[in-house]
């Protein structure tokens, strides 16, 4: 009887997906702290800004009134800022039937596969690259297919290398990222613009994460939904507006998958919270807040840019937006996890070893997010330098 209660309880094969590592390197550095030591955290992937002070009021005032269940797609006026967010800043007119709010990106992506895939269907996605990409692809029954990319192409995916895989096997989709992470590298409009139109030829949906935009360096970020309305775009409050921690973001979907995606989320979810939809359309009125943080994360870009080849920590992927910096540790060990553990545990630096991004070389890498204080930054370069000095 125990033994047959035990093959009931047994966990499904879908859900055998690995862990998200960065989670597991927060679990370290808080044991180090617990021993007494000052961690600087540069492992996870969010801002320490807080939202901006619009947003904050608009929650604490509608905290007097009822928080209901909101439409599926979600509040209204929202869906109507979004959309106008696309022509103030990308020159796009969008149609606010077509933007669902999310629960951050995260319930973005599994809407938009759930909608868009099949199982079975194979989803080309760049190495490296987010690793719950090819997580969620894989507990939904879809298979992610690794694309490699390189310093020849700026470590963005080509039409050449994608139609090559296509060719062999068929991709159902295409999901593209910039500014990228684990890597903070971008693509430039036209590059994306050839990658869209030869996808699109080739019968290949595609999905562009942009929930890095608002933060590019280098050059302006371009949104797919310039170049086609057949593309499907996730985007989020989180990482400009600096609101982690409320899970709110947003699809913007090709109008034939808008009602479908409608049904999945009211069964799925019933709707956003509210009170994180509300803060939401708040903070588009705190940009000027935003911007000023974006200027804290540009002076962090460059101690680190130009600090950790001082350091020790010479090569690194181009930093062109996000706030991530992709460091190659070859010349000092071909295990990052056992690096990135001696750092935290002797340096007392938290980062993430690159094979959470790229399970093929990522032995060789660390990610660096850049978004605490400018004296963290400055800390963790010079924390970084005595102790490579030691090894």
């Amino acid at each position: 009887m125990l033994e047959r209660a035990r093959h009931i309880l047994s966990p499904s094969a879908r859900s055998d997906v690995p862990p998200f590592m960065v989670m597991d390197v927060i679990v370290a550095a808080t044991r180090v702290e617990a021993a007494g030591h000052h961690v600087v955290h540069m492992e996870v992937g969010q801002p320490a800004a807080p939202a901006p002070r619009t947003a904050i009021d608009a929650a604490r005032r509608a905290l007097d009134g009822p928080l209901r269940y909101t439409e599926a797609l979600g509040i209204g006026s929202l869906r109507a800022r979004i959309a106008r967010h696309y022509g103030e800043t990308y020159n796009v007119d969008l149609d606010p039937a077509r933007v669902i709010v999310t629960t951050g990106s995260s319930a973005g992506f599994i809407l938009a596969f759930l909608s868009m895939f099949e199982p079975g269907d194979r989803v080309g996605i760049a190495n490296p690259g987010y690793p719950p990409y090819r997580h969620i692809l894989k507990a939904l029954g879809c298979e992610p297919v690794l694309i490699e990319t390189g310093d020849a192409t700026r470590w963005a995916m080509t039409p050449e290398s994608v139609l090559a895989l296509h060719r062999k096997t068929p991709l159902a989709g295409l999901l593209v990222a910039s500014p990228a992470n684990p890597t903070g590298t971008m693509m430039r409009p036209e590059a994306l613009a050839d990658l869209i139109r030869a996808t699109g030829e080739a019968g290949i949906r595609f999905i562009s994460d942009e929930i890095y935009h608002g933060l590019d360096y280098a050059f302006p970020a371009e949104t797919a939904l310039r170049i086609s309305d057949q593309a499907l775009v996730i985007n989020s409050f989180s990482k400009y507006f600096c609101m982690t921690g409320w899970r709110v973001g947003w699809i913007v979907a090709p109008e034939p998958l808008a009602r479908p995606i409608e049904r999945l989320q009211g069964n799925l979810a019933i709707s956003v919270p509210t009170l994180s939809q509300i803060a939401a359309e708040a903070a588009f009125n705190g940009r000027d807040e935003m911007d000023g943080v974006k200027h804290g994360y540009e002076v962090n870009r460059r101690i680190l840019i130009e600090g950790l080849p001082k350091a020790g920590l010479e090569t690194f992927l181009p930093v062109d937006g996000a706030f991530y910096l992709y460091a190659n540790i070859a010349r000092f060990s071909d295990d990052s996890c056992d690096f990135a553990r001696r750092m935290l545990e002797q340096a007392h630096v938290a980062a993430t070893p690159g094979v959470d991004f790229d399970p093929i070389d990522g032995r060789h890498y660390l990610r660096f997010c850049y978004a605490q204080s400018q004296a963290d930054m400055h800390e963790a370069v010079k924390r970084i330098g005595a102790w490579l000095h030691r090894q």
